[in-house]
C-alpha cells in the first residue's frame, strides 16, 4: 500500500471513531432531553388540582396531536 493510500485509510479510521463517539453522545443527549421533558410533564400534572380519574378522562378526550393545549377540568360543579 502506498503512503498516500495508508494516510487516507488512517483518516478513514479516525473519522469512523469520531462518528461513533458523536453518535453515542447524541444518543445520550436525546435520552437526557426525553428525561427532562418527562420531568416537566410530571411536574405540570402534579401541579393540577385534578383527581386521577378526571386526569385519565381528560387524557382520553385529548386530541392525539402533540403540542395542543388541553384545558383544565373544573372540579367545581357548575350551577345551570
Amino acid at each position: 500500500m502506498s503512503a498516500k493510500s495508508q494516510r487516507v485509510s488512517n483518516e478513514i479510521e479516525k473519522t469512523k471513531v469520531k462518528i461513533s463517539e458523536l453518535q453515542a453522545k447524541l444518543r445520550e443527549l436525546e435520552k437526557q432531553k426525553t428525561e427532562l421533558e418527562n420531568a416537566e410533564i410530571v411536574e405540570a400534572v402534579r401541579g393540577m388540582d385534578i383527581s386521577l380519574s378526571d386526569l385519565a378522562a381528560l387524557l382520553k378526550k385529548a386530541p392525539t396531536t402533540s403540542g395542543q393545549n388541553v384545558p383544565k377540568l373544573n372540579n367545581d360543579k357548575e350551577e345551570n
